[in-house]
């Protein structure tokens, strides 16, 4: 029983205290409201979009011939360069093809050579007379045939040698080794993908805007183009919840809007020295938003109804007038930034709304002494009213 009258006591001086915060007001019997006068601030607001980390060249590896690996020459996490050798495969096959198509070339030459002493001495012998046209023409042909021979046999080799070259896989690019699904003895194909290398000097961050924002961001700076230049450093917040150290620049943005989720692709640049950020990575995009000449107000002080924003505003004859609002859909939780409505000069009640109608006369004071007025009510009511409110 005791327990149960205190958790009472404690439910009623929340009660309490809460009459002087939101929709509420306590009762002082006097009709007064507090009412402010708007006036402009400077005030940062952000928008946060999801995204994706990748390298600024990632590059998968795959192999141009199919056979087993051999040799794997780098680890997880290994810087390469360019031309590297990160696999070999077995190539006793290919190595036999090189060997016979270089034979193919000897024996062309050979051919070749054979052909041309042929034909000169075929070209001597026509001069003297001794033969006649029709013998000269056949060696020639011969001569030509053996030289067309020879070209074969070498395209033949230089293919068996690309073939042989293939079963050493080499990076194409510089950067860091990503995983390594394969191990020596698997056999692989052209369809296997058998790691990647991230060139993570500095990362591509990937985020989607929504077309409104695209649209008013080329509004404002006069074109898409010229929004890319206006945008502001941009932040990554890593999936830890931390802020990465360092800021990012938006670089690039698609030119097609994406029918399924009505977004536009855009990309910002990271540097990466200390290599923190990997590629696949996750994180989230924070943009900030300055605004030198803001209407800032309470939500506290708005009340919506069916997704339109209203707040009671002050007459000359000190009656309420029910006003409606538009705001900044971007907001810290707590304030809204107001974009039609209210201007400079104007006066608004900032509690107590949900006891107000339009065109009600009421007794305005400021805020600061509505809160001393609470505070005052608070000190005259003692724990024993509260206790005797309850009985009650």
């Amino acid at each position: 029983m005791r327990k149960n009258k205190i958790l009472m006591f404690a439910a009623a001086t929340m009660l309490l205290a809460s009459c002087g915060g939101g929709g509420g007001r306590p009762s002082f019997g006097d009709n007064e409201y507090p009412v402010a006068t708007v006036g402009t601030s400077s005030t940062t607001m952000q928008s946060t979009y999801p995204a994706t980390i990748k390298g600024v060249q990632d590059v998968e590896i795959h192999p141009k011939v199919q056979g087993f690996i051999t040799q794997i020459n780098v680890k997880e996490g290994q810087t390469v360069g360019a031309g590297q050798v990160l696999f070999v495969l077995d190539n006793v096959t290919y190595q036999a093809q090189v060997r016979q198509a270089q034979a193919s070339v000897n024996t062309a030459e050979a051919a070749l050579n054979t052909a041309k002493l042929s034909f000169e001495n075929s070209q001597k012998l026509h001069q003297n007379g001794v033969i006649g046209d029709f013998e000269l023409q056949s060696a020639t042909n011969q001569y030509e045939q053996a030289k067309a021979g020879l070209a074969q046999a070498q395209a033949s080799l230089a293919s068996a040698k690309e073939m042989l070259s293939f079963c050493y896989v080499k990076s194409p690019a510089a950067g860091v080794v990503g995983s390594l699904p394969y191990k020596v003895g698997t056999l692989v194909s052209a369809g296997n993908t058998l790691t990647s290398v991230s060139n993570i000097s500095s990362m591509e961050v990937y985020f989607s805007m929504t077309e409104k924002d695209v649209l008013e961001m080329g509004k404002n700076a006069g074109g898409l183009t010229g929004a890319i230049k206006d945008m502001p450093a941009v932040q990554l917040k890593l999936a830890d919840g931390s802020l990465y150290g360092l800021e990012g620049t938006v670089t690039k943005m698609s030119g097609v809007i994406d029918p399924t989720t009505g977004s536009v692709q855009m990309i910002a640049v990271f540097q990466n020295p200390d290599k923190l950020l990997k590629s696949g990575g996750s994180g989230t995009i924070v943009i900030p938003h300055s605004n030198n000449n803001a209407i800032i107000i309470p939500q506290s002080c708005v009340s919506e109804v069916q997704d339109k924003l209203f707040v009671y505003l002050l007459g000359k004859d000190n009656k309420v007038k029910y006003s409606e609002i538009k705001v900044d859909p971007k907001n810290d939780g707590n304030n809204y930034i107001v974009t039609e409505g209210l201007k400079n000069g104007d006066k608004y009640v900032t509690n107590g709304i949900t006891k107000l109608n339009d065109g009600m006369e009421i007794v305005p004071i400021t805020p600061e002494r509505y809160q001393q007025k609470i505070q005052e009510q608070n000190k005259a009511m003692s724990a024993g009213d509260i206790v005797g409110a309850m009985k009650k």
